[in-house]
């Protein structure tokens, strides 16, 4: 076996015990563990099969382990923490396994080291995430309408190295439909300057794919996010380029924080995704530490969203009414848009309206979705807004941020969409 292989066996021993404590002798056929471990089979094949050989080993079945790592290397010939286990199952039958990779005690150099954390890394993230329980039943505690042309939200959590899938059902709920193992950027995630390496916190919209050829590091696809955003743009947050994307043809998935600050996907994941990705204007919430709550059991979620929509439809009748007071009551004194900020925003307003032309506005496809660890509760707004008046006919899709100040909702951005 090559040293590198051997070294990367020995730091994943650190891992296996911290999830799963390594005592063969310790748990029976009988056990609640092996008893958990039926009521996963239906799960992600991958993670299904390392799980499953995993409790083999913490069973004292290593040959049924070994067949099982086979198994899993069958199915994903590049996946490199299969081929490591199986290196350490090999090892186990010359010496008896008390922990995983007590086979190599030589020196590491840096570059070595870092590969061995990466892969403890990668192996500790979906191990956590597969053996957490109901989380079909949980959905992320987020303000989330989705349009009547939408039908899907991902969200990134990137504590957790995981993305989630979410349909909107027939009655205006979400409902989980799958979730991945995403890589993000090497320094981790808030991105603020170009080259930090760092993946953005926050509302974006996915394009649909990249028709141009692509160096083989962007594996099957690649779908740009709109960063920077308006908000991003306005608190000099730089860089470009982040985008969903593949694995490179020879690499199954990467360590948990190796990318340049992209969320990437197994090529199998991003092929799954590609229908609905491909679409284009995909919302993907990234975020940390994300707080979960029981699908349909916060009402105060809908509450919050209900109370949202009054404040949009109230802004639009006063939008309507002409009255400068009323419209502009509806905007932030920290209102920025492209142009200026709010006192600009004000004159212009006040001197258009003073003229008092009727004008019918009708809101169309409104989404609202809640703009992740902001200093304040923050919402992205979209819709498409029909505009008439006697000199102006317009259709136009339209986006706004909305602030929660002193309890009540406010505008801080408004623009096309």
């Amino acid at each position: 076996m090559p040293m590198l292989k051997m070294k990367l066996i020995s730091i994943f021993a650190l891992c296996l015990c911290a999830v799963l404590p390594w005592n063969a002798t310790a748990v029976s056929q009988d056990s609640a563990a092996s008893r958990f471990l039926a009521q996963k089979l239906s799960a992600n094949t991958i993670e299904r099969l390392l799980t499953k050989t995993l409790f083999e080993i913490k069973l004292g079945e290593l040959a049924q382990a070994l067949a099982t790592i086979d198994d899993l290397i069958k199915t994903t010939p590049n996946f490199k923490l299969a081929y490591l286990i199986r290196g350490d199952l090999l090892s186990s039958k010359a010496r008896t396994l008390t922990s995983f990779g007590d086979v190599y005690h030589g020196q590491d150099d840096v570059g070595d080291v870092r590969q061995i954390e990466d892969l403890r890394d990668e192996a500790q993230v979906r191990l956590e995430n597969y053996l957490k329980q109901n989380k079909e039943e949980l959905q992320p505690n987020l303000l989330i309408q989705l349009d009547p042309t939408q039908q899907y939200v991902m969200v990134v959590d990137t504590t957790k190295s995981r993305l989630f899938v979410y349909a909107k059902t027939a009655d205006q709920q979400l409902k989980y439909l799958a979730d991945y193992y995403v890589t993000i950027g090497k320094n981790g995630f808030d991105k603020k300057v170009q080259g930090d390496k760092r993946t953005p916190l926050g509302v974006y919209f996915a394009a649909s794919k990249l028709n141009q050829p692509l160096p083989d590091m962007y594996g099957d696809g690649a779908y740009p996010l709109n960063y920077p955003n308006e908000v991003d743009r306005h608190e000099k947050r730089n860089g470009y380029g982040i985008w969903l994307h593949g694995t490179p043809t020879d690499t199954y998935s990467r360590p948990p924080r190796a990318s340049d600050g992209c969320v990437v996907l197994a090529n199998p994941d991003i092929k799954a995704l590609h229908p609905i990705l491909n679409k284009g204007n995909t919302p993907v919430i990234i975020s940390s530490n994300l707080q979960w709550v029981k699908a349909g059991a916060q009402p105060a979620l809908s509450e919050q969203v209900a109370t949202l929509n009054q404040s949009i439809e109230q802004w639009r009748q006063d939008w309507v009414s002409q009255d400068s007071n009323q419209y502009l009551s509806h905007y932030s004194s920290r209102f920025f848009y492209s142009d200026g900020d709010y006192e600009k925003w004000a004159n212009y307003k006040r001197t258009v309206q003073a003229v008092r032309q009727a004008v019918q506005i009708e809101l169309r496809n409104i989404s609202v979705f809640e703009y992740p660890n902001a200093a304040s509760p923050m919402v992205v707004v979209n819709f498409e807004q029909v505009f008439k008046s006697p000199s102006l006919n317009n259709t136009m899709k339209k986006r706004q941020y909305w602030i929660n100040e002193n309890n009540q909702w406010k505008i801080i951005y408004e623009g096309a969409a």
